[in-house]
């Protein structure tokens, strides 16, 4: 005879309150966290400014009912759509993740905590239009600045040690945790509110990985942030209203989010919430590929130029080496037929193929225009993966983070290049000396895709000037966008 269950309400788990006190209590002081997400702001931006060139991202944008334009609602950059907040956190997050283009975070879980900015500028940018329209003050853009290093440190401080791919689940569950504490916090949450709508976050259904792997890789991976970051949104505001949370979310027996979905284990925490992950964060600067390949398309472009030098061609290639890490071959080691860009920008052979025999890798060169020309699959059919313990090791390594690659071609004639290496991809912290004046450089080519030059060097004036960007109004900085 079993025993009864207690019904007994428990005190919240500590993980709950971890990232309540955070986002409620903690105040950030890095000046290098500051500079770095206002960086990550551009670079956010930018990628979803190119997205809007892609019809399959652009289908997919705007109001649910078609024509539907929301008093003061929150604007979406590069558009003319004024959105309720979830809606348009909707299509923010989708633009931004569309083309794999902006940063990442490569742990024990992957992801791209820059996900986060689309529930965290539609929310400010709402919720300032209608302070003015009450004759209140609107947020302004240091606040903005300030959700982005939190929503960036809550998703990447979990996915140090717990890898939430291992069983199944896509890493976008932890953008909808960090969206909603974070916007929850924006909208004038209590604690115990944010406690109830992170709790809320966990409860709900989490997407699994599906899409993003062989045989059936989708275009969903290209909207999932988008979608996880408006259901913040959404639960965040229903958490206001008072809605009660689940304390035990995590931590109930049988029913709880370790049982069902973690194989009953608890997270684990490698250090406290501060703002480690945005100080370190991964900016995908020259290449929009998935960030396991950044190292080995560095290479693939040096090879390229080796070639020319010595006057092979791509034809004399027997076979290609890729010495990587464990990480890299899991996720986009990948054989056979490629279906869609999604397929391709997840497949280190492709985009290793594609540079090597073009001397470039572009958005582009993943439409089925370029992905036709039947030399890349043949180049491709040549190139095997081959794991390196040690780097798989630096991978992990907090004081390495390495995404080391290094890559070797054998011709047919049995002669060989010297291996080619890459340990540190250009968007790493350890280049950020040299790869901040490029990110730059990204963000004026994206802002000319879409806007005429005195808007866009207004913009860039402004984004280049930390101190009066922080003390911008939202909804100024978001009408700067608006075509």
């Amino acid at each position: 005879m079993s025993g009864h269950i207690s019904n007994l309400r428990p005190k919240p788990d500590e993980v709950l309150v971890r990232i309540a006190d955070y986002v409620a209590k903690t105040r950030i002081s890095s000046k290098e966290a500051y500079d770095t997400a206002r960086h990550c702001l551009m670079d956010t931006l930018g990628c979803g400014l190119e997205a809007l060139e892609y019809p399959a991202c652009t289908k997919l944008l705007g109001p649910i009912v078609p024509g539907t334009v929301v008093p003061n609602g929150a604007k979406v950059p590069g558009t003319q759509f004024q959105l309720d907040p979830v809606q348009a956190a909707f299509n923010i997050g989708a633009m931004i993740r569309w083309l794999d283009f902006n940063d990442t975070w490569l742990a024990a879980e992957w992801g791209h905590p820059s996900d986060n900015l689309g529930g965290i500028l539609a929310t400010a940018d709402w919720l300032s239009r209608n302070a003015l329209a009450a004759g209140r003050r609107p947020l302004v853009m240091r606040d903005v600045l300030t959700g982005m290093i939190k929503a960036h440190e809550i998703q990447g401080v979990l996915a140090l040690e717990n890898s939430f791919n291992r069983v199944g689940l896509d890493h976008v569950v932890l953008v909808k945790v960090a969206s909603t504490a974070v916007v929850a916090q924006m909208l004038g949450c209590s604690h115990e509110e944010i406690i109830n709508a992170v709790s809320q976050a966990w409860v709900d259904g989490q997407s699994l990985r599906t899409y993003r792997h062989a045989p059936n890789t989708g275009s969903r991976k290209s909207w999932a942030a988008g979608d996880a970051t408006s259901r913040a949104v959404r639960l965040a505001l229903i958490s206001k209203t008072g809605e009660m949370g689940y304390p035990s979310v995590l931590s109930a027996k049988t029913w709880g989010f370790y049982d069902v979905s973690f194989k009953g284990k608890r997270f684990k925490f490698q250090r406290d919430f501060g703002s480690y992950v945005m100080e370190n964060v991964l900016f995908k600067i020259s290449y929009p590929a998935e960030f396991h390949s950044q190292t080995a398309v560095e290479c693939a472009m040096d090879i390229h130029a080796e070639l020319q030098r010595v006057g092979r061609s791509p034809e004399d290639i027997k076979k290609i080496t890729i010495r990587t890490h464990e990480a890299c071959i899991r996720i986009i080691d990948k054989k056979g037929p490629l279906n869609n860009p999604a397929d391709r920008d997840h497949c280190v052979q492709y985009m290793v193929a594609v540079p090597i025999l073009f001397g470039r890798l572009t958005a582009g060169d993943y439409e089925d225009t370029i992905a036709r020309d039947p030399r890349i699959d043949a180049l491709r059919a040549k190139i095997v993966c081959v794991e390196d313990k040690q780097f798989t090791k630096d991978y992990h390594d907090p004081n390495k983070r390495s995404i080391a690659n290094a890559l070797t071609v054998t011709f047919k004639d049995g002669k060989k290049l010297g291996e080619f290496v890459c340990e540190y991809p250009i968007g790493h912290k350890r280049r950020r000396k040299e790869g901040m004046p490029i990110l730059v450089e990204k963000f004026k080519t994206n802002l000319a895709r879409r806007l005429p030059e005195k808007q866009r060097a207004a913009i860039l004036e402004l984004c280049l000037d930390a101190k009066r960007l922080e003390a911008t109004p939202v909804n100024e900085f978001v009408d700067r966008f608006v075509i």
